[in-house]
């Protein structure tokens, strides 16, 4: 398997690579300038030979008056030696000093190489706009230019080359150094447990850019430290529950057996074990509910809601316990959804058992329900003591009670209601939360649009 490379040798290969494509496009764009400047010279030189050699040609019309200025012009030639010239008229040749090679007849300034010499060559006539005008070529030899570019070319690989490896090796000595405060982060990171969730990373000495992360981190690890801390207790209240139902069966068991007794004693026993047993299977089914809402797995099915008939519904049936206890249930509103009518009714089953638990004689539980332009709002409200605003926020904890006294050391309400509720809720894509004040209490469920 290949050895995958570390960071610091990614960022050093990455500033080497970057540094040798800006060396690499810098050298081309100058190689191509200066041949665009060796271009531009020659072009200069061979238009100021042409206007030399037009005025030592100057009322050449004829082969003979030509002759009679050859030794003119080359005394002129021979102050460019690298230059040769060749002039031509009516299909004849009246000087001839250019290399044994093709030239090119179109007019203007072209480059040419052949056997290794490499050259330019300019075709202008002898008098300018005149037909049938001799034409000059002139052929200027360019190896020493061409010589220099390549010369220039090798010299930007070579700097390319040198470049890569410098920066390549001081890439890696900066990431290193740069990345030394992750490092660090590392050393921490691995020093966390499940025993010292309550050491951070140090913020203030980290740069600027890994600030962020280690701000993350830390509140990661502080919520995990909180999630960690739930659950140890959820475990403690898990046992305490337990504890209670299992000691009634165990010593109510242990004290039938101690001696012979009636027949009706021992029925009268396992009705009363029964009742321990069928509250214990109830919490573990509603544990085993809200293990699946953790990890997601409440699939809620979709069909159209009328909200006022579920209400009715179960007004209808908390009617006899609304009764003895003397409350008042009044329905207000209308609204439509879409949900899975088991689970929802089973959320405001747990809102109406909760709030007719804690209304007292001659209050009244009200449940509106309002269309808006996000969803639907549905709300239980009842009259009574309010909750205290340090108690809201761990409403919904499993287990949490903001009476403990009420719980009278009975099995009946274990405190995993509202966290169903909330499960419930939460797998329609929607949200709940208390409100509360002296005198009254209100459960709020917002639930988004009909689908």
């Amino acid at each position: 398997m290949i050895k995958r490379l570390s960071l610091t040798s990614r960022l050093a290969l990455l500033f080497a690579a970057c540094t040798a494509v800006v060396s690499l496009l810098a050298g081309v764009l100058f190689n191509q300038a200066s041949e665009a400047h060796f271009i531009e010279l020659d072009q200069q030189l061979l238009d100021s030979k042409l206007v030399a050699l037009r005025s030592t040609l100057h009322g050449v019309d004829s082969r003979e008056a030509f002759l009679q200025r050859v030794p003119q012009l080359h005394a002129e030639l021979d102050h460019q030696p690298d230059l040769a010239l060749r002039i031509t008229a009516a299909g004849q040749r009246w000087l001839d000093g250019a290399p044994n090679i093709t030239l090119p007849q179109a007019p203007g300034l072209h480059s040419l190489q052949n056997a290794g010499t490499d050259y330019r060559v300019y075709n202008a006539p002898l008098i300018a706009d005149q037909p049938g005008s001799p034409q000059l070529t002139l052929i200027l030899d360019i190896t020493h230019h061409q010589h220099f570019l390549q010369r220039m070319q090798h010299l930007i690989w070579l700097t390319v080359g040198l470049s890569a490896l410098a920066t390549a090796l001081l890439g890696a000595w900066a990431a290193r150094s740069g990345l030394r405060p992750l490092r660090r982060m590392g050393e921490v990171a691995a020093g966390v447990s499940a025993h010292s969730l309550k050491q951070r990373l140090p913020q203030e000495q980290m740069p600027v850019e890994l600030a962020e992360l280690a701000q993350a981190l830390n509140a990661m690890l502080g919520r995990l430290d909180g999630a960690f801390q739930r659950l140890s207790a959820f475990c403690a209240d898990i046992a305490h529950e337990l504890r209670t139902p299992l000691s009634n069966l165990l010593t109510q068991t242990q004290v039938i057996l101690t001696q012979p007794r009636p027949l009706e004693d021992y029925r009268e026993a396992l009705h009363s074990n029964l009742e321990e047993l069928q509250w214990m299977a109830q919490l573990v089914n509603d544990m085993l509910y809200l293990a699946k809402a953790d990890h997601g797995l409440l699939m809620p099915t979709r069909e159209p809601l009328a909200l006022a008939d579920e209400v009715e519904a179960l007004l209808e049936f908390f009617t006899l316990v609304a009764e003895d206890a003397q409350v008042t249930l009044v329905r207000e509103g209308n609204a439509h959804t879409s949900g899975d009518r088991g689970m929802l009714r089973r959320a405001l089953s747990n809102l109406l058992d909760n709030a007719l638990r804690f209304t007292p004689p001659g209050g009244e539980v009200r449940v509106r329900m309002a269309p808006g332009a996000e969803g639907v709002t549905l709300t239980v409200e009842n009259s009574g003591e309010g909750i205290p605003a340090q108690v809201l926020p761990r409403l919904f904890d499993r287990f949490y009670r903001a009476d403990p006294a009420r719980h009278e050391g009975n099995s009946e309400h274990a405190g995993l209601g509202l966290a169903i509720t909330q499960s419930i809720v939460r797998a329609h894509g929607g949200r709940i939360f208390c409100e509360s004040g002296p005198g009254w209490t209100r459960f709020v469920i917002e639930l988004p649009k009909e689908d």
